[in-house]
């Protein structure tokens, strides 16, 4: 029986910075998980941070990679705080065929469709979509009334931006609207532990 894809151990790079002194970082780049210590580290001081923050990391990936079950519940949670219970989606789930959408709806139904290039974002970010799919159930629209149901939310701006961040590195620079579907799915009409999805540790202080 082959292993199971979490019970492998991660590729890790050490890089050691005289520059760094307080702090130690973990993140993943290419494929591996690199974690930066400050350079006057020991060999035993070096393994105990790296085991500590490759836990830390895939923790922080776990909780940012919900399953539907868990997205369903995070977005009653969010009607319930944001848009006052008002909506109850019958079903909420990640797909991969969304293309260049972040999420769709079906007024219909009350299905939500979540893209899977949302999985390991900011929180903040997610949450947002799936407001805004929520939002499209009370109102199929991207006008004033619309928008005026994620005014409460305060991350509307910032999730906004970074989406379209995103959306433009991938597209080499061609991006165009936020990456959302209308109701049914036609085009749109028009980030301790860092909001960037790295773990970060203070050290207590400098050594003697």
């Amino acid at each position: 029986m082959e292993p199971d894809a979490a019970e492998i151990a991660p590729e890790v790079e050490v890089r050691r910075s005289r520059r760094r002194t307080r702090t130690v970082t973990a993140f993943r780049e290419r494929g591996r998980v690199v974690v930066a210590i400050p350079a006057r580290f020991s060999r035993a001081e070096e393994a105990a941070w790296v085991e500590r923050m490759v836990a830390r990391l895939e923790r922080t990936e776990r909780r940012r990679r919900p399953s539907d079950d868990e997205l369903v519940t995070r977005a009653a949670r969010l009607s319930s705080t944001y848009l006052g219970g008002a909506v109850r989606p019958t079903s909420v789930a990640w797909v991969g065929n969304q293309g260049r959408r972040w999420g769709s709806c079906s007024p219909s139904n009350g299905s939500i469709r979540i893209s899977d290039r949302l999985r390991g974002m900011p929180t903040w970010v997610l949450d947002y979509v799936l407001l805004h799919e929520l939002a499209h159930l009370v109102d199929a629209g991207h006008g004033p009334a619309f928008w005026a149901l994620l005014e409460g939310y305060p991350h509307t701006e910032r999730a906004r931006g970074f989406l379209s961040g995103v959306s433009f590195a991938q597209q080499d620079g061609s991006a165009g609207g936020d990456g959302f579907a209308d109701a049914d799915g036609f085009g749109d009409d028009d980030d301790g532990f860092g909001d960037d999805g790295d773990a970060d540790d203070v050290l207590a202080g400098p050594r003697a």
